[in-house]
């Protein structure tokens, strides 16, 4: 399974970015509000571990060897993200920027360089050159 994803990671890595796109696009009012989630801050949980998924994505399915090529693929995965939430708070009906989502997103994927050596290695069984 792994071997397919590897070899479709730019089809997964469209798909998932227009999920995110998607998710976004959602009118406020059709979002649940649960006061527990809010403690435990489960949103920004979700938040980074989107943008985690998104940015190992897109390194799988650019040349991730290239260590120029993953902070590119950073700077992409961030401004998209910052994008994203500007456009919550101008263009989307009921939604509202969030700095917090925004530090969240990052976080996601400074997450993922850090950890894609591991995940890489050992899913898809393909090391890769130090940073």
């Amino acid at each position: 399974m792994f071997s397919f994803i590897k070899k479709n990671a730019v089809y997964f890595a469209l798909s998932w970015t227009a999920v995110i796109f998607g998710l976004c696009c959602i009118p406020g009012r059709y979002i649940p509000t649960t006061t527990w989630l809010e403690l435990i801050s489960f949103d920004k949980f979700v938040h980074a571990s989107i943008f985690f998924v998104l940015q190992t994505l897109w390194m799988l399915a650019l040349n991730h060897k290239s260590a120029s090529m993953r902070y590119i693929i950073l700077a992409s995965c961030v401004a998209y993200g910052g994008s994203l939430e500007i456009m919550q708070a101008t263009v989307f009906s009921q939604r509202s920027a969030d700095w917090f989502d925004f530090i969240a997103n990052s976080f996601g994927c400074v997450m993922a360089i850090l950890f894609f050596r591991k995940i890489n290695a050992k899913f898809f069984h393909d090391p890769v050159a130090k940073v």
